[in-house]
C-alpha cells in the first residue's frame, strides 16, 4: 500500500464549474512579453492601422474618383453617338445600316442599335446578347435610358442603353473598363507598398523608442546588480527628465538606506567580536589553568570542565569568523598568493585538521597541478568542509583532488572534492547553505545543530576571493552524502 507523506503540498484541481473555468482560462493566458517588446509592437501596430486606413481612404476616393470620371465621359460620349444615330434615322433616306456606318466612319465600333426587335451591332467582340436582360427591360420596355457594369469574357465592361425618338429603336454602347481596373491595380499596389514601407517605418521607430524608453530600466538594472555585487556605493546618474528623475531619486535614496545598513550592521558585528576577544581570551586563559589542576577536581567537576572546554574552543571559532565576515564587508581582505602544489597543500591542510585521519586522493595528474592561492585562506576552506562533514555528513570524510570533469588540455581548474556519508542537501537548499547564519531546516536534517552557520558562507567568500566557485551536489558514486566540489584556477606544470 502506498503512502503520502503529510508534509506534501499536493496541487489539487479547482472544484466548481466556475473555478474549473478560471483554471482552463489561466492555462490559456499567454506569457507576458517585456516592455521593450510591448513598445515595439504597439508602434508597428499603430502605423499598420494607420497605413491601412490611409490606404482604404486613398483607394476609396482614387476609385470612386476615376470610375465617376470614366462613367460621365462614357455616357457623354454614348449620348453624342445615339444623337449621330438618331439624326440618320429621321432622314428620308436614312435607315440602321446607313446610322452604323456612319458611327463607324467616326472610329465607333463597340455599339448595337436594335430596330424592332432586329440587333445591328458591326463588332464581333461584344454580342448583344450578352446585354443583360435588366437592361433590355429597362431600355427597349420601359424606355428608360439606363447603363450597367457587367463582366464580358471575365473583362468589366460598362453597357449604356439609351432608347430613341425613333420608335421601337435603342442605342447601346459598350464601354471597356479594363483599363479603370488596370489603373485600380496600380494604385493598390503602390497603397499596399507604400502601407509596407509605413508599417517598416513605424517598426524601427518603435525599436528606437523602446531601446530609449527601457534604458534608464536597463541602467537601473546594472546599477543593482553592481549593488548586488557588493559595490553599495553605486548610485544613477541625475537626469532632467521629471519623470526618471523621480526613479533615479528613489533608487539612489534605497541605496544609500540598504548601504548605510549594511555598514551599520557591518561596524556591529566588527565591534562586537573584537569586544568579545578580551574576556574571550581570559576565559581560555582561566580555563587553562583549570585544566592543568583537573586530575585535583572531583568527576563531575571534570565533567563539567570538559564541556566548558568545549563551549570556549566553539566560541573562539565564532568569534574568528565573525571577525573574517567583517573583514569581508570592510574590504580589508588582501591576498597573500604563493605558488601551491595541490597535492601537497591539501595533504598538510587535512593534518592540521580537527580530523587528521582524513584519507586524501589525488588523480596522476592532479599531483602535477599548481594553483596561486593564499596559503592560510585555503586551508581554512579545506578545515570549514572537513568540519562540515564531521559535524553533519556522519561517517568519516573523504578528499580527493581531480581535474574537472570533461575538460581538456590544458588543463584550466582543479576540483578539490570532500564527500560525508549523512543524508544530503535537499537540491532547493544547495544555494542556501552558503549564505551566512543558513541553518534551520538543512542544520536540522542533518544530524547536528554544531556551528553558527558561517563556515560555509566563509568557504564561500575565500573561493571567489581566488577566482573560483564551490557547490554541492550528489555523491557520484550513487551512496548518499553530499559532495562539495571547490574549483581553482590552476595550471599543470612538468609536462
Amino acid at each position: 500500500m502506498s503512502t503520502v507523506d503529510p508534509t506534501t503540498e499536493v496541487a489539487l484541481p479547482p472544484t466548481g464549474r466556475w473555478g474549473r473555468i478560471r483554471h482552463v482560462v489561466r492555462g490559456w493566458q499567454p506569457r507576458r512579453v517585456g516592455l521593450r517588446t510591448r513598445i515595439f509592437f504597439m508602434f508597428g501596430l499603430g502605423a499598420l492601422f494607420l497605413a491601412c486606413f490611409l490606404a482604404a481612404a486613398a483607394y476609396s476616393f482614387t476609385r470612386s474618383s476615376v470610375v465617376d470620371q470614366r462613367d460621365t465621359s462614357a455616357i457623354d460620349t454614348a449620348y453624342r453617338n445615339a444623337g449621330t444615330v438618331q439624326s440618320e434615322l429621321t432622314t428620308a433616306s436614312g435607315s440602321v445600316s446607313t446610322a452604323a456606318a456612319r458611327l463607324q466612319s467616326q472610329g465607333v465600333q463597340l455599339f448595337a442599335i436594335n430596330a424592332a426587335g432586329v440587333w445591328t451591332a458591326p463588332s464581333t467582340i461584344y454580342d448583344p446578347g450578352e446585354i443583360p436582360a435588366e437592361l433590355q427591360q429597362r431600355v427597349l420596355e420601359d424606355g428608360v435610358a439606363s447603363r450597367m457594369t457587367t463582366r464580358i469574357d471575365g473583362d468589366p465592361v460598362l453597357v449604356i442603353g439609351i432608347p430613341l425618338d425613333v420608335p421601337e429603336t435603342s442605342y447601346f454602347e459598350f464601354v471597356p473598363m479594363d483599363d479603370v481596373a488596370s489603373t485600380l491595380r496600380s494604385v493598390l499596389f503602390s497603397l499596399l507598398f507604400a502601407g509596407f514601407i509605413t508599417t517598416l517605418a513605424g517598426a524601427l521607430l518603435g525599436t528606437l523608442v523602446a531601446s530609449r524608453a527601457v534604458r534608464p530600466l536597463g541602467d537601473a538594472a546594472q546599477a543593482a546588480q553592481a549593488i548586488a555585487g557588493g559595490r553599495l556605493d553605486t548610485r544613477l546618474e541625475p537626469t532632467d527628465d521629471p519623470d526618471l528623475r523621480v526613479l533615479a531619486n528613489a533608487f539612489n535614496d534605497m541605496a544609500a538606506a540598504l548601504q548605510a545598513r549594511v555598514e551599520r550592521d557591518a561596524r556591529f558585528a566588527s565591534d562586537v567580536s573584537h569586544e568579545l576577544r578580551s574576556p574571550l581570551m581570559t576565559l581560555a586563559a582561566s580555563v587553562e589553568v583549570m585544566q592543568a589542576r583537573r586530575d585535583d577536581m572531583p568527576e563531575r567537576a571534570q565533567a563539567a570542565l570538559d564541556l566548558l572546554v568545549a563551549d570556549v574552543t566553539r566560541f573562539q571559532g565564532l568569534v574568528e569568523d565573525l571577525l573574517e565576515i567583517s573583514r569581508f564587508d570592510a574590504g580589508a581582505i588582501r591576498l597573500n598568493l604563493e605558488d601551491l602544489l595541490v597535492a601537497e597543500f591539501v595533504r598538510q591542510a587535512v593534518a592540521v585538521s580537527s580530523v587528521p585521519s582524513t584519507p586524501v586522493r589525488v588523480t596522476e595528474r592532479g599531483e602535477r597541478v599548481v594553483i596561486s592561492g593564499d596559503r592560510r585562506r585555503l586551508a581554512r576552506v579545506v578545515a570549514n568542509l572537513i568540519d562540515n562533514a564531521r559535524l553533519h555528513g556522519g561517517g568519516e570524510a573523504e578528499i580527493s583532488v581531480t581535474e574537472p570533469e570533461g575538460e581538456g588540455e590544458p588543463l584550466g581548474h582543479v576540483w578539490i572534492i570532500v564527500e560525508d556519508h549523512g543524508a544530503g542537501v535537499p537540491p532547493e537548499e544547495r544555494d542556501l547553505i552558503f549564505e551566512r547564519f543558513a541553518r534551520g531546516a538543512v542544520a536540522g536534517r542533518r544530524s547536528s545543530s554544531d556551528g553558527a552557520g558561517l563556515g560555509l558562507a566563509l568557504v564561500d567568500e575565500h573561493t571567489r576571493m581566488h577566482g573560483g566557485r564551490v557547490w554541492v551536489e550528489d555523491r557520484a558514486d550513487g551512496e548518499p552524502g553530499a559532495r562539495f566540489v571547490l574549483e581553482l584556477p590552476a595550471e599543470e606544470v612538468g609536462v
